[in-house]
């Protein structure tokens, strides 16, 4: 969403039970990470069950720009004609990367070992987030950046005219740095490596495996050790992608909520990097199960039963959870306020610098709702009202923020008054399909109509 188009207010109210199929998007770090690395393929590579957010059409648009050919054949299938490790051609035009902070740092590592220049943008969100933290590392390989104050797109890169390999141990635990790191090592020589002192999402390490990439983890006393050798040839693939477990929380969190409701959603993705919200979810008391436990493409993958849960507590989430659903911890605070006791949440300062200040974002929302928030620099902590308990009443905002949006949506569906979030057009950006979905299951969503 461009953050000059108009708002599109919509209200939550309180809702019978929930009950149904919820069939939530394609996993959008997947969706993404297969069309960039389809790119640098030569080859096709056929992708089914994409996500066709917006954040993820934005990168489809990017390695257009790069000179692959990339096409929708409907359905959720796309074919990626890619031009090989790199084969990256100078863009034409400005990247925009719209809100997706995945697809602007992803790309920049994937033509940052190549001799061209490109240019990123984004929508005002994206443009407020710091780039620093992929820009610093790349230009280790010898790529040059040049951006606002503070990191901040617009932002030019160059790449390495003779790339070098990178040896480089995390400061903060980012999927996203890492994934950067990794692709811009595909074209340097010798071997790149990357150190983790706290395990993030894996899918590019199995995706890099999966199209032929020679790549090693290892588990040492420092950390997570993960070796890529360069100058790789990588071989096209047929992806399937599982559905997004970040997706997947929304309807099930809103099902522990509202009560009496049952619903099933198939197909979601369990990548043991991905599930600590669910881990949270279960420690807390709800009636939630994995059902049909399979695996698809390399990834682990499981229908999700979620049911009314009136017995939910307070907990203290561990630390070092967080990086495996650092995207999940909006949806959490919400069940966190239908919950007895106490919810603690620690070492959550990523959150600081998402779409928006999510903390912030959050407790604002909840306040305005009639919840108890506390909050510091990386935690932050929910006194619980129990099931029946939330007032709502509200009218907050997004901040052009998708998970943001849709958590407070959700909340609306159990509180006692209506809440209405000032923007869910930003959920395009993931879900676009949340409000036809939510709806089908009973959910009581409704637009606000201008004047």
């Amino acid at each position: 969403m461009s953050g000059s188009d108009a708002p599109e207010p919509m209200t939550a109210r309180r809702s019978g039970a929930l009950t149904g199929r919820a069939h939530v998007p394609g996993d959008k770090s997947i969706s993404h990470r297969s069309l960039i690395l389809g790119a640098m393929c030569v080859g096709e590579t056929r992708v089914e069950g994409l996500l066709e957010g917006e954040d993820v059409l934005a990168t489809a648009a990017a390695m257009r720009a790069f000179g692959a050919e990339v096409a929708d054949s409907g359905e959720g299938g796309w074919s990626v004609h890619g031009v090989g490790v790199g084969g990256f051609g100078e863009p034409a035009d400005v990247i925009d990367c719209g809100n997706s902070g995945t697809g602007a740092r992803l790309v920049m590592g994937a033509m940052a070992t190549t001799p061209i220049t490109a240019t990123f943008t984004g929508d005002a969100s994206l443009r407020s987030r710091p780039m620093g933290r992929v820009t610093e590392p790349l230009a280790d390989f010898g790529a040059r950046a040049v951006g606002r104050p503070g990191g901040r797109l617009p932002m030019t890169i160059t790449g390495a005219m003779d790339p070098v390999p990178v040896n480089y141990t995390m400061p903060v635990a980012s999927a996203q740095v890492k994934s950067a790191i990794l692709l811009a090592g595909l074209n340097a020589p010798g071997e790149t490596v990357v150190i983790e002192r706290e395990a993030t999402r894996d899918h590019t390490e199995r995706m890099l495996r999966g199209f032929g990439a020679g790549i090693a983890v290892d588990e040492e006393a420092d950390g997570r050790v993960i070796t890529l050798e360069g100058h790789a040839e990588l071989r096209p693939q047929v992806i399937s992608v599982p559905r997004d477990p970040s997706s997947a929380a929304f309807p099930v969190a809103a099902a522990l909520i509202v009560e009496g409701s049952d619903v099933l959603v198939p197909n979601v993705g369990i990548n043991p990097t991905r599930t600590g919200f669910y881990a949270t979810l279960r420690e807390m008391g709800a009636d939630l199960t994995l059902e049909n436990e399979r695996e698809e493409g390399g990834e682990p993958v499981a229908d999700i039963r979620a049911r009314f849960s009136p017995e939910l507590k307070g907990i203290e989430v561990p630390p070092e959870r967080a990086a495996s659903m650092i995207d999940e911890y909006p949806i959490l605070s919400i069940v966190s306020a239908f919950a007895e006791g106490r919810t603690i949440m620690r070492g959550v300062g990523e959150l600081r610098v998402k779409e928006c200040d999510r903390i912030d974002a959050m407790a604002t929302g909840l306040r305005a709702s009639g919840g108890a928030v506390r909050e510091g620099e990386d935690w932050w902590e929910i006194e619980g009202m129990g099931p029946a308990g939330v007032p709502g009443g509200a009218r907050v905002e997004a901040r052009l923020d998708h998970r943001v949006a849709m958590s407070f949506l959700c909340l609306g569906l159990g509180a006692k008054d209506a809440v209405t979030v000032d923007d869910a057009a930003p959920i395009a950006t993931s879900f676009p399909t949340f409000s036809a979905l939510m709806s089908e299951l009973g959910a009581s969503l409704d637009p606000v109509k201008a004047g």
